[in-house]
């Protein structure tokens, strides 16, 4: 397959663009549930989650994702009305100071945010799995992340070949709603459903994804493939690892970094920046 050209300004509700001509920008996690896996209880209490959330803001991160539903292996799904609860102190209030993103696989959560100053939908189903999302990101204008996801793990599969296939179809969805491909961006879906190696391969082969026309994201924070590497069984301690696995995705293409540690992903960016200038490309 030859080159295929990406967008690389991407078109928000308010008229803005979200500008990745340049090195990657970090989205900061805010996870405003009881039960995450890395940070659950921690940001849910109103004055906390908008501390957190304008910390990262500072830090320099350029979207903040905020969720209201753990997705870790094994959570407990929490009807739309008690997500928008739990979403409701911090959408609007941080949309007036940044880019927001909201981190959800329902419709009806999507619009709320949406209605309330959310730029971004961030479906970790892509799509696939309430069909009311496309149509509500259509009618709102909004951009979105289109996430590739299992429900379990096959080691007789190609990985690459199963992301391309699962996202081509969420594609063909967001086409049929109107999206425009340059309002999208996709996500392997690290961790979800796929082995370790699995998920190494992903990274990886982050080139082969950007062939589908759209810049992706790559969100591999504290997650148990870190563990796996590291031997750290406390998500608290994966940040050197998370980083790691951040930056040679980077080099293989990413162009949002979805993060929990936030000042740290921006200072390795800018380094990783110093070394792409004047074609000093090898590190």
């Amino acid at each position: 397959m030859g080159a295929v050209m990406v967008n690389r300004l991407i078109p928000l509700p308010d008229g803005r663009r979200l500008d990745l001509r340049g090195q990657p920008l970090v989205m900061g996690i805010l996870n405003v549930t009881p039960d995450s896996f890395s940070d659950g209880g921690r940001h849910n209490e109103a004055a906390r989650g908008l501390a957190h959330g304008r910390q990262m803001i500072i830090e320099g991160a350029e979207i903040i994702d905020i969720g209201g539903e753990s997705t870790r292996p094994g959570h407990t799904p929490v009807a739309a009305d008690e997500e928008i609860a739990r979403i409701a102190p911090f959408i609007g209030a941080l949309a007036k100071e940044t880019i927001v993103s909201v981190d959800t696989m329902k419709a009806k959560v999507a619009a709320f945010a949406l209605e309330q100053g959310a730029q971004i939908v961030n479906d970790v189903w892509g799509f696939q799995r309430d069909r009311d999302m496309a149509h509500v990101v259509g009618e709102h204008g909004a951009a979105c992340v289109l996430m590739h996801n299992r429900e379990s793990e096959d080691t007789r599969i190609d990985i690459v070949e199963d992301i391309l296939a699962f996202l081509s179809a969420s594609l063909d969805i967001a086409q049929k709603a109107r999206i425009s491909l340059d309002r999208i961006v996709l996500d392997p879906g690290i961790g979800f459903g796929k082995t370790l190696e699995q998920n190494l391969t992903a990274v990886r082969e982050i080139g082969r994804l950007k062939q589908l026309g759209c810049p992706v994201l790559l969100g591999a924070s504290r997650k148990r493939i870190i563990g796996s590497l590291t031997g750290r069984s406390d998500p608290q301690q994966r940040m050197a690892g998370s980083l790691a696995l951040h930056l040679l995705g980077a080099q293989a293409g990413a162009d949002i970094l979805r993060v929990h540690d936030v000042a740290e992903h921006v200072e390795a960016m800018k380094v990783l920046a110093a070394f792409r200038i004047e074609g000093r490309q090898n590190i």
